[in-house]
């Protein structure tokens, strides 16, 4: 069985530099290690590699295709600069996946301070480098992507039919202040991202898209998010009851047919890369139980596979697959056919 995971993070290191002031890496550092760790730029190590040993650890865990996506990107970066930034990241990516074309698939790094060469980018990228997708690293700084600001690169994302990986970002700094402060430094930390603040404001985020018109505008747009669909496999229900027809600011539709219509999930077997596999992992059934709440909010078809490599233990993300007491026919749209159709990948 094909396994094609879709949040496999890589860093370009000019964007590692210029990200030198994003807050991201200060949290990171408080929290503490996240595996094997470079103690220079606060991620794992292996975060490097586009190479053979990023294929190894692939082979080593059974994992046939990554989708490569720049963790952070150049979200934090001066407009002007963080342009150029994307485009080298990508023709890095590019370069990567023509030489093992089996393994590797692009997603890739928008200038999203500069929303029109964004745009641009992302038709390059897709046009003429062959990348799937894109992926967004949350807010930025401050600023959601329902603001018709950003509009360009959905209005792009559509009219190419490739989608958008909505990835998590560390919350504003007045909401960690309110909600996350408090405790011992790396508690705090985590508290706001891990912990529970990357999930909760993704989640916000995903219905910030909804509430602000923007499938409306974009009906064809494609986001997926990770983690067990973040906060949402748990949040859709309340905000499809708060947010019916008659008062949902003129949407066009319920908050639960955009869920099941614009959104796919990705499962994530919740280790981190210094864990050791084990044969269940406490968290294990808490995980399954989120994917439990996944599927049944946006349905089978639309749910596909991640490691969240190298912060996730790789190995233990497809153990967690395997052990997933679900039928062989799911499983494999899990594994590559959802992907294959929503990438329009040739099989």
């Amino acid at each position: 069985m094909e396994i094609i995971g879709f949040e496999e993070h890589y860093m370009f290191p000019a964007i590692s530099e210029a990200n030198l002031n994003n807050p991201l890496f200060d949290v990171l550092r408080q929290a503490g290690p996240f595996g094997d760790m470079d103690p220079q730029g606060g991620f794992p190590t292996g975060i490097y590699d586009l190479g053979e040993g990023r294929i190894a650890a692939m082979d080593a865990a059974g994992i046939d295709v990554q989708i490569l996506s720049n963790v952070p990107g150049a979200e934090h970066a001066e407009p002007s600069l963080a342009v150029e930034l994307a485009r080298q990241a990508n023709d890095t990516v590019a370069a990567a996946v023509a030489k093992h074309p089996d393994r590797f698939l692009g997603f890739a790094t928008l200038p999203m301070g500069d929303p029109a060469a964004a745009a641009r980018e992302l038709e390059r990228a897709v046009r003429d480098r062959g990348f799937v997708g894109a992926l967004i690293n949350g807010h930025i700084n401050g600023r959601y992507l329902d603001d018709k600001f950003f509009w360009p690169v959905f209005e792009c994302a559509e009219t190419l039919g490739v989608p958008i990986y909505l990835h998590p970002t560390v919350p504003p700094q007045p909401v960690i202040d309110a909600y996350y402060s408090g405790f011992d430094p790396a508690v705090s930390a985590m508290l706001s991202i891990a912990g529970v603040g990357w999930h909760i404001d993704t989640g916000i985020h995903c219905i910030r898209l909804i509430l602000g018109g923007v499938f409306d505008r974009f009906p064809r747009l494609q986001i997926i998010v990770g983690h067990q669909f973040e906060a949402l496999s748990w949040m859709a229900w309340r905000a499809d009851y708060s947010f019916p027809l008659n008062r949902n600011g003129g949407l066009k539709r319920t908050i639960k047919e955009y869920f099941r219509e614009n959104f796919y999930g990705g499962i994530l077997a919740g280790e981190y890369a210094d864990q050791p596999p084990g044969a269940m992992d406490p968290s294990w059934s808490l995980s399954y139980n989120a994917y439990l709440g996944m599927v049944n909010v946006i349905g089978i078809d639309r749910i596909v596979f991640t490691t969240d490599y190298p912060f996730g233990n790789i190995k233990a993300a497809r153990q967690f697959f395997d052990q997933m007491p679900i039928n062989p026919a799911d499983k494999e749209k899990i594994a590559h056919l959802n992907a294959e159709r929503l990438l329009r990948l040739s099989i």
